[in-house]
């Protein structure tokens, strides 16, 4: 009898996990192949030109996203570790060429093969972590669900059933979950005070969760945290998802 074909997709990685964290790449890409995917990573990518459309430069940020779909085009399902870039590529493309038909038609091809990361382990592979091992992730992990992902995306369920299947990996839960940390990408650098203040908070809530690691599907999210978690000295553990998933991780 014939093996089933794998599911093929492709990777974009994103501008923080290709220059800071590309650890969480790794994890990635290790993950999708023990779930059986086939993974290509297309050269080329840059940014998906979010912080020019979040900043209001949308002569440039255009420019970025059409560069993305010339890359893009011809891939199939394409995964994105990220709920901020998926929501950028699967939503705001669609904004961002309202008034070009033609690449308003190449935008919304591509938002139909856009998948989170975890989305995509969830409703496409049907993953199962116990069938590939889990992280050492830590005994407890506190679920923080990213804004775009979790308004934009419309991914809640993905994240949070993974964990809960994951051996060795108890979830508690997060006070005021979904309330924002304060990164918003350039929403930290326009009103910082602000930002501080938010983060505060939900470093105060991932400390009375009593979980020892603090796990998103979103670098952004994470590097803030982890900056203040840093700064304080606190004994907790920032890490993407990818990474509790990842056998692998240390």
């Amino acid at each position: 009898m014939s093996q089933p074909q794998p599911i093929r997709a492709s990777l974009f990685v994103t501008c923080i996990v290709d220059q800071l964290y590309p650890e969480v790449g790794v994890s990635v890409v290790r993950v999708l192949r023990k779930a059986g995917v086939d993974v290509d990573f297309p050269e080329g990518q840059t940014c998906c030109g979010q912080p020019l459309y979040n900043s209001g430069f949308t002569v440039e940020a255009r420019r970025l996203a059409e560069r993305t779909l010339d890359i893009l085009d011809d891939r199939g399902y394409v995964v994105v570790p990220s709920g901020s870039c998926g929501a950028m590529m699967r939503v705001f493309y669609l904004d961002l060429f309202a008034d070009d038909p033609e690449m308003l038609a190449r935008a919304n091809d591509l938002s139909h093969r856009i998948y989170e990361f975890t989305e995509f382990l969830s409703d496409v592979v049907g993953y199962e972590p116990r069938t590939v091992g889990a992280a050492n992730g830590g005994t407890t992990v506190a679920y923080h669900p990213s804004c775009h992902l979790l308004r934009e995306m419309e991914v809640k369920e993905a994240p949070q059933g993974l964990l809960d299947a994951a051996p060795g990996v108890e979830r508690v839960e997060l006070p005021d979950a979904e309330q924002c940390c304060g990164f918003g990408g350039t929403f930290a650098v326009k009103y910082p005070h602000i930002s501080e203040e938010m983060l505060a908070d939900k470093v105060a809530a991932a400390t009375a969760s009593g979980a020892d690691t603090l796990t998103a599907c979103d670098m952004g999210c994470l590097m803030h945290i982890g900056g203040a978690v840093s700064r304080q000295g606190l004994p907790l553990r920032v890490r993407h998802i990818a990474q509790v998933l990842d056998s692998g991780a240390g």
